[in-house]
């Protein structure tokens, strides 16, 4: 949020640019889990780790180089720099055989980077990652057609933004006769295995990755528990006050590496943990409450209206400690409105049945939380605001991303302390909602258990794709409905999935609709009734419901947006 008066009132940080549809109509999305490949697979990709310069890859407009520095393996990776309306796409032609299934992977790392495939004679797929400072794999997955012999495989960043580099593709699966790269090897066992945090049902992991591996294995007490793409996962369904052992195992198509060495747990007492909301209604009204006065209506917490369920205060700020945040209340720009004032309307929020959070974030919220010290500076310093102003949890609006691994582990630690009243919300923009190889995507899926609800924010955000791969402009029922259907489709459960929206066309630089909008979509995504053009295969009757930015513009409008969106909330099944 720009705090400064008369200045432009969106929330971002920085504005998206508007995504071109004919080029993003490309980018569709496969939310199908990676496959493994069998150990007579072979990697299809000639000079897959760019050992060899661009032989057997095309870039655009000479986007494309080879560079000796950063690589994931060998002693050369790609660098592609995008530059106007060149998005630095680098391409091969990959032989395959016909009705097969293939594991497409690639190691990248700087600017946004996607990796996808054309051409396929089924469904061609696409996976994407924010810029990222360490290397990352991309994977995905796809099947050939009954008369396809060859595919398209293809990488690029993206527009206005900084160069992406790649290194190690794979296209795993039967051998196409094209004259692929050496088979990989077994990848070797994991190392650094840790427990990042516990609840009464829950224990999570993180490691390092291993250099070849495409996915990993997990074991508790020698049993094989659950496969993950990356280096973290977390084993839930445990007993509490329970002691359990964990090792995890790298894969690829040559097959299964040692286990790692073992790491001991001991999951919470009940009632440690294992939060998720309380006791919330069913469908929820969330709305952000302005610390600071910058044009909209000045209020106190007692002059929120009613039908907001969920009220986050905006916003908690970071300190000179790595992770850790505190809260000061702008008394002088509310008109005088003084602490004690101010956790007196907490309580009595509380006691009408509102939850009064903490948010981190917003325009100047630099927090950082990137390590396990910073992690549990994180947690400490939150439930410490908790209990000093009586915040009944936290929410997540962090405009730069966020460390899922991390942050994850921050939040289990908050939930530990906190216990199973702990409200846990977040608020990412729509692109970081696109895929689940997303940071917060991640991070709500790696707290699955313990998180209430992703208010993604669509708004300041031009074109984004829907779950049907399809370009829809913000501002409409489409828009709202088919980008909450990735979320819906990804993983979280549809009591976790709100639609975040300006209050008014002040409360952001775009994507402001109506609150009949707002409805409309709702009722398309609970019922199936009053849809765009998009429509939903299903109908999801426990949508947690909608957020909005913020109580204050909401009154500068004259509480339309709560007036008429709250009421349309608690009115669905």
């Amino acid at each position: 949020m720009d705090r400064v008066p008369g200045m432009p009132p969106s929330r971002r940080l920085r504005p998206l640019r508007i995504w071109s549809g004919a080029v993003t109509a490309a980018l569709a999305l496969s939310f199908a889990g990676t496959g493994h490949a069998s150990a007579a697979d072979v990697n299809n990709a000639k000079n897959a780790g760019f050992e060899s310069g661009l032989s057997s890859w095309t870039c655009s407009a000479g986007s494309g180089t080879t560079v000796s520095s950063p690589v994931h393996g060998g002693s050369a990776a790609l660098k592609a720099t995008p530059a106007g309306q060149d998005n630095a796409q680098c391409t091969q032609t990959v032989a395959v055989k016909p009705n097969s299934t293939y594991a497409l992977s690639a190691w990248v790392q700087g600017g946004y980077s996607y990796l996808g495939v054309t051409g396929t004679g089924t469904t061609d797929v696409s996976t994407w990652t924010p810029d990222t400072a360490t290397w990352k794999q991309l994977q995905t997955t796809f099947t050939t057609g009954s008369s396809t012999t060859s595919v398209t495989v293809y990488l690029h960043g993206w527009y206005g933004q900084a160069a992406y580099y790649a290194d190690d593709v794979s296209v795993s699966g039967p051998d196409g006769g094209g004259g692929g790269d050496p088979a990989p090897t077994v990848p070797a066992a994991p190392a650094g295995l840790s427990a990042t945090g516990t609840t009464s049902s829950s224990v999570s992991l993180a490691w390092n990755t291993v250099s070849g591996a495409t996915g990993y294995n997990v074991y508790r007490d020698g049993t094989k528990v659950t496969s993950v793409p990356g280096s973290s996962a977390t084993v839930t369904g445990l007993t509490a006050s329970t002691s359990y052992s964990f090792q995890v195992t790298a894969t690829n198509a040559a097959g299964e590496s040692a286990k790692s060495a073992a790491v001991t747990a001991t999951t919470a007492a009940t009632g440690g943990g294992g939060g998720g909301g309380g006791t919330l209604p069913k469908h929820a009204v969330t709305g952000y409450w302005q610390n600071f006065n910058n044009g909209a209506t000045v209020q106190k917490i007692s002059d929120v209206p009613s039908a907001y369920d969920i009220i986050a205060v905006a916003f908690a700020d970071a300190t000179t400690t790595p992770g850790a945040v505190t809260f000061n209340l702008d008394s002088a720009g509310l008109g005088g409105y003084t602490v004690d004032q101010f956790k007196a309307d907490i309580k009595a929020k509380q006691a009408a049945g509102k939850k009064v959070i903490v948010s981190v974030g917003g325009e100047k919220g630099t927090v950082s939380v990137s390590d396990s010290s910073s992690a549990t500076n994180f947690a400490n310093s939150v439930y410490s605001l908790m209990q000093t102003y009586g915040f009944d949890g936290v929410d997540i609006d962090l405009e730069n991303g966020l460390n899922p691994t991390y942050m994850t582990q921050a939040l289990r630690a908050l939930s530990t302390k906190a216990g199973s009243s702990l409200i846990t919300t977040m608020a990412p923009q729509t692109i970081d909602m696109q895929s689940t190889a997303g940071g917060y995507f991640q991070t709500a899926l790696n707290i699955k258990d313990i998180l209430t609800v992703v208010n993604t924010q669509y708004y300041n955000s031009g074109a984004m794709l829907g779950c049907d791969g399809k370009v829809y402009s913000q501002g409409s029922v489409d828009f709202l409905t088919a980008l909450a259907c990735i979320q819906l489709q990804g993983g979280l459960a549809p009591s976790q999935v709100g639609l975040g929206l300006p209050a008014s066309p002040s409360g952001a630089g775009g994507g402001y609709v109506s609150p009949t909008t707002v409805t409309n979509a709702l009722d398309c995504l609970t019922k199936l009734t009053n849809c765009g053009s998009f429509k939903p295969s299903k109908t999801y009757p426990d949508l947690r419901g909608a957020m909005t930015w913020s109580t204050n513009w909401d009154a500068a409008a004259g509480n339309a947006w709560s007036n008429s969106v709250g009421a349309h909330v608690h009115a669905l099944p």
